[in-house]
This record gives structure tokens, sequence and C-alpha cells, in this order.
């Protein structure tokens, strides 16, 4: 088991930090060198991704710890983060000092990073099915956590500095559309009829100590992330969401029969099914098809058959579906390769 968690923080370190994080990137090789510290990751969550978890439960409790030494690597906790020093001992030393709250967080809680800037992706997408469907949009997240993507339609969004829609938005996210070309995108959002998020375990951002868990989440060098996470958080506390805690892959069929059947039913998650069980992901794919034959319906997602995403879409019981392209995890740019919508 620690040979495989070993592995698992190498290529999190190569795959992943690399060009992204400095700081985890050199934790995570030294961990994946290290017992005692994999010792303490063998009470992870099963089926999380185990250093993203560590990580997340260590800056969660240097945030309540103002005068730990460790603070001083972390660009997240103070304005000049010492970079010229190898941080592991500290790091060490704080895991196994605190190892029973770690341990604690690790079993209890779950990545639920809930990116809002993958909405920069998630807008074009919604906004060219509503110009292809001319119907309002019914939403239904899977994984949804905090609900920050249910929302994508009060943010605003600049592509390679060309903003749109919702200009005085409280928040504007930038991404970079790397290859391809955006649909012509409209003057006005697309209409939302409702929207639900479902999640195994909701975050609620009134509540304190949930806010601080998906804060300690984002990477401590992504000070863009952290504006933009306490921007939307606003917007979420300004516009409340139904949020249901449960197993979305098993609740789907009875949100779906509520949903106004005058609307199109859009059912979306991003970086989750990766958690999901094959079996899981095969159930969520044939209850889509189902709602399909039913009734106009679209499918958004990636991390079923390969990272990129794509959109299955169903209208009168036919079936036609768009790969849209590879995107950054945090949403720092996307490929916009839908031949069906290509700008041009």
């Amino acid at each position: 088991m620690k040979s495989q968690l070993s592995n698992e923080f190498k290529q999190f370190a190569n795959e992943q930090c690399e060009g992204s994080s400095p700081l985890y990137k050199a934790l995570s090789l030294r961990i994946s060198q290290d017992e005692e510290v994999l010792g303490v990751c063998l009470d992870a969550n099963e089926g999380q991704p185990v250093p993203n978890l560590l990580f997340g439960a260590v800056q969660y409790m240097l945030m309540k710890e103002p005068h730990h030494v460790l603070r001083a690597f972390y660009p997240s906790l103070t304005e000049r983060a010492e970079t010229g020093q190898d941080a592991f001992p500290a790091f060490k030393e704080f895991v196994l000092t605190h190892h029973e709250p770690i341990r604690e967080l690790l079993k209890t809680r779950r990545v639920q990073t809930n990116e809002v800037r993958r909405c920069a992706y998630l807008y074009p997408v919604f906004a060219s099915l509503f110009q292809e469907v001319k119907k309002p949009l019914s939403l239904i997240e899977i994984g949804t956590s905090a609900g920050l993507q249910l929302l994508w339609d009060q943010y605003g969004y600049a592509y390679n500095g060309q903003t749109y829609s919702n200009q005085n938005a409280e928040l504007v996210l930038s991404s970079e559309v790397k290859s391809g070309r955006l649909p012509l995108l409209p003057e006005n959002m697309p209409p939302v009829a409702e929207r639900v998020g479902v999640d195994l375990n909701v975050s609620d951002l009134t509540d304190e100590d949930d806010r601080l868990w998906l804060k300690a989440l984002i990477w401590p060098e992504h000070h863009e992330r952290r504006s933009n996470f306490d921007r939307a958080s606003m917007v979420v506390r300004e516009n409340p969401l139904r949020l249901i805690e449960g197993n979305g892959v098993s609740l789907l069929p009875d949100l779906a029969e509520k949903m106004n059947r005058d609307s199109l039913l859009c059912i979306f998650h991003t970086h989750v099914a990766n958690q999901m069980p094959a079996h899981v992901r095969e159930d969520l794919m044939e209850k889509v098809e189902a709602l399909g034959e039913q009734r106009d319906t679209a499918h958004i997602f990636n991390n079923i058959t390969d990272g990129k995403l794509r959109i299955d879409l169903f209208v009168n019981g036919r079936r036609t579906s768009q790969v849209i392209g590879e995107t950054d995890g945090h949403g720092r740019w996307f490929e916009w390769r839908a031949e069906k919508w290509q700008g041009e």
C-alpha cells in the first residue's frame, strides 16, 4: 500500500505540480520516500486523490495556527514565502505532531476544489446548447460541492482579452482559448429555468469551517484562484442554491423527473467521474441515455472515456456527440474543437 502511495506522490509531483506549484512538487517528491508521512496517509478516504487530500488537510490546519514555522513556506499564508530552504523537515514535523487531527481529516473530508474558473469553458457550452435547442436550460450538477459552477450565468468571462456577457458581474473569469475558435457568443446569458446540485458531501459556504476547507484545497501559489473563490463565494451567498446531499447518479432519475419538461435538461460534472468506480460511471451513462429517450437532454462531462470535455446531446430521441477538447484542470485554458459549433 505504501509503495502505491509513493508512486501516487511521484506522479502528482511530475504530472500535476510541474510548472504550477514548486512547493507541492518538492514536498511530494520527499513524501514519496518517507515511510512515516506515507503511514499517516494510509487512513485517507478511499477513492480520494491522496496528495490533494493531505496537502489540503495540512494547509487547513495551518490556517488555524498563525505562528507555526511551516507557514513561512506557504505563499498563501505569508507575504514573502521562504524559497531558499527545504520545507520538508518543517512539513514532516507538523504532520507527525498533528497526526491525529490530520488522520481524521483524511478519513472524513473530500477533495472538492469546485474550481470556479472551469465555468469559462462551461459558459460557451451552455450558450451553444441554447442556440441549438432554443429552450431554457434546467441544470443538474453531479459533484456540486458548494455550487460555484451552478452559477456560471452570474459571472463575466474574458477570452484572449475579449470580454463577454455580464460585464458588470462581481467576478470576471479569464481563460485562454488555446486552439480552435469559440462559437458566436450571445449578448445575453442563456435563460436558466432551474438548477440543483448533488454531492456526497455538500459544502456550505455560510459555514466558516466548510469555507476554510475549500480554500485550503487551493494550492499555495495560486493567488488568482483564491481571489476567484472569495468572489464566487459572495455570489453564492447572494444567490441561494438548492443543494442536495446524496449520490448524484442514484438520484438522477428522480431529480430529472421534477425538472421543467419544456426545458433542455443539462446534466454536467467536471473532474468528478474519475472518483467514481467503473460500474458507477457505466450506470451514469445508462441513466443519461434513458433520460435522452424521454426528453431533450444534454450531458456535459470529462474523465469518463478520457480527460477531454465532451457533450452528448439528445434531441427528439436522437443522439449527437461533440468533443470540445482538452481543458486545464483549473480552467486557465481550454481547446474548442467542436466542429458543429466552431466560430468563423
